[in-house]
This record gives structure tokens, C-alpha cells and sequence, in this order.
């Protein structure tokens, strides 16, 4: 074979083997910008999952907002809340579907009674106070719903309600001392008028459950919950 066929023979050969390389690396690069793209994808739905439990609905979550921020956190020395003509408007439904938002807390969430027409813990409300409220479990809010039995007044009902959520409050700021409560709890105090709980509501995690448990007994209560929903 001649020198200058030989030559050709070469040129084209690293021709060839030149542009088979560029192909690989192209396809290589190509494939590892793909696997960039889907990582943070499958890093976001993970963080997602892990930060919006099952019970958290989109009721559950448009609910917990509008209390939030309409009812307010616990700002400085005082507790923000709602009142029931408040509660109303900010749930926009009534008081048995309030309720029903909840039932898939049954497992996590706590109700602390109290004496008729007394707004003190006594020892089972302080000791179950303090469990639910250690078993965070990475969760962003404290809800404190705090209720009234029928005997009074509306209005004497509404302050009592209201009297029972800043007891819970006050407990929590003298004990835990946390920096963090002012953006953790949410406050919201519904008298005798709003979402009363019914009977089902006996068989959860009471700070009474020894104790005969009749509807107007169950409603002397702050129901209390940790609630992780990405809002």
C-alpha cells in the first residue's frame, strides 16, 4: 500500500474514532444532566412526604391556616385566640365537620378536662399535657381548642373556654421556658356554642379516662394536638 493511502486510511480511521468519542461523552453528559433534573425532584417529594402526614386533608389545612393567621400565635406575654363567633367564621362550616377534621389525630392527640366551671389543671391534665405536648414528633403546630359545658351563660361559657386555653398556655411558658412557643401555639377557645364534642370523642386519650365520661363532662376540655401540615 502506498504512503499516501496509508495516510488516508488514518485520517479517516481517527476521523471516525474522534467523532465515535464525542458521541459517547455527549450521551454521557446528557444522561448525567437527566439524573441532575430528577434528583431534587425525588429529594422535594421526600421532604414533602415526610412534612405532610396522612391526616393533614386539605380541609384540615385550610383550616389550620385561616386559625393561624387569623386567630393568631401566641405573641409576647399574651396568647392571640379565637372566640366562637370568630371560630365560626374562620372554620366556614359547622361545628360537626370541625370535629371531623380531626379524627385521624385520635392516635396523637390529647383531651384535658376540667373541674365543672374551673379553669385550673389538676394533676392528670398537667401530666397529660406534658405528654402530648413532648411527643412532637417534628411537628410545626401546637393547636389548643379549648371548650365550655352548657351550664351558664353564653357569655360566662365563652370566658371560660377562653380562661381553659390560657391555663394550657400559661403551663406550657412556665415550664418549658420555649424560645420557639410563640410561633408553635395556636390558640382557639370555643365556649358551649361551637363544635361541641360528642360521645366518640370519650374513647380518645382523655386526662380523666378513668372516670365516667358524659358529653357536658367531655366538653369541659382543651383538646391538644401537634399538627405537621405544609401549608
Amino acid at each position: 500500500m502506498k504512503p499516501s493511502t496509508i495516510q488516508v486510511v488514518c485520517t479517516v480511521a481517527g476521523l471516525a474514532l474522534a467523532a465515535l468519542l464525542v458521541g459517547v461523552w455527549v450521551h454521557g453528559a446528557a444522561a448525567r444532566v437527566e439524573a441532575t433534573r430528577a434528583t431534587p425532584a425525588e429529594k422535594t417529594a421526600a421532604v414533602a412526604a415526610a412534612a405532610d402526614e396522612g391526616y393533614c386533608t386539605a380541609e384540615l389545612k385550610k383550616i389550620l391556616k385561616r386559625v393561624l393567621t387569623s386567630c393568631g400565635l401566641v405573641h409576647r406575654d399574651r396568647g392571640r385566640g379565637c372566640q366562637p363567633l370568630e371560630a365560626k367564621s374562620v372554620a366556614a362550616m359547622s361545628g360537626n365537620d370541625f370535629n371531623a377534621l380531626f379524627r385521624p389525630l385520635a392516635k396523637r392527640a390529647g383531651i384535658v378536662q376540667f373541674d365543672l366551671d374551673k379553669a385550673e389543671l389538676d394533676d392528670a391534665g398537667r401530666t397529660l399535657l406534658d405528654q402530648t405536648f413532648s411527643d412532637q414528633r417534628g411537628a410545626s403546630y401546637f393547636l389548643v381548642v379549648s371548650r365550655a359545658s352548657p351550664e351558664g351563660s353564653m357569655t360566662h361559657n365563652r370566658a371560660l373556654s377562653e380562661q381553659r386555653a390560657e391555663a394550657v398556655l400559661g403551663y406550657l411558658k412556665d415550664k418549658y421556658h420555649d424560645p420557639d412557643l410563640e410561633q408553635e401555639v395556636g390558640l382557639l377557645w370555643l365556649g358551649e356554642e361551637y363544635a361541641q364534642l360528642d360521645q366518640e370523642f370519650s374513647q380518645w386519650n382523655r386526662s380523666r379516662a378513668g372516670a365516667a365520661c358524659t358529653s357536658a363532662e367531655l366538653n369541659r376540655s382543651a383538646f391538644l394536638a401537634w399538627i405537621d401540615c405544609r401549608l
